[in-house]
């Protein structure tokens, strides 16, 4: 049986899908820009205007500034950003469990990364696997009650920081979606 091939990073299609799921296409899908599409095409012929690269600038500055925070901050707790991020994932998926081959696909990793990630949070005793319900043959990933209170104080700490961050991003998109009109 031939395995299935991995989403690459940045595929819009995966992406897509995966924020379908959760609900979020009025945010992300419907967002999502193809750089082969004429209709966001900012360069006409000329060189792009100096504001864009501020705004640009701007963005890129306020991005790599939070993920410094959370680098620092998963760090300080114990994790890495990849556990973070599966935490968020496994936080976020219906009745708070998931499937491994879930959430390979959601993290864009291979299956035996995920069991790898997985065998990592188990040991630390942030998450557990539990036979599914519905299907004997099929383990769900879930939470423990240290790690769902890890996940808390970490995400409270990442929204203080991303509200810390708001003003900048924000002026940054404005400066941008003003520029492509």
């Amino acid at each position: 049986m031939a395995e299935r091939e991995r989403p690459a990073l940045g595929d819009s299609a995966h992406e897509n899908r995966v924020a379908r799921r959760r609900g979020w296409t009025d945010v992300v899908a419907s967002q999502t820009i193809d750089p082969a599409d004429d209709t966001f095409d900012l360069v006409e012929s000329t060189a792009l205007d100096d504001s864009v690269y501020e705004g640009l600038a701007g963005f890129r500055g306020a991005m790599r500034r939070f993920l410094a925070f959370s680098e620092a901050t998963v760090t300080a707790a114990g994790v890495t950003s990849q556990q973070y991020q599966a935490m968020l994932a496994i936080r976020v998926h219906p009745d708070r469990a998931i499937m491994i081959r879930d959430l390979a696909r959601d993290m864009l990793l291979q299956p035996n990364g995920a069991v790898q990630l997985v065998d990592r949070l188990v040991s630390a005793g942030l998450v557990e696997r539990k036979q599914a319900p519905s299907d004997r043959r099929s383990v769900l990933v879930t939470m423990t009650v240290e790690g769902s209170h890890l996940l808390e104080k970490l995400a409270a700490d990442h929204l203080r920081e991303m509200l810390r961050q708001e003003p900048l991003l924000a002026e940054s998109l404005r400066r941008l979606r003003h520029l492509s009109r």
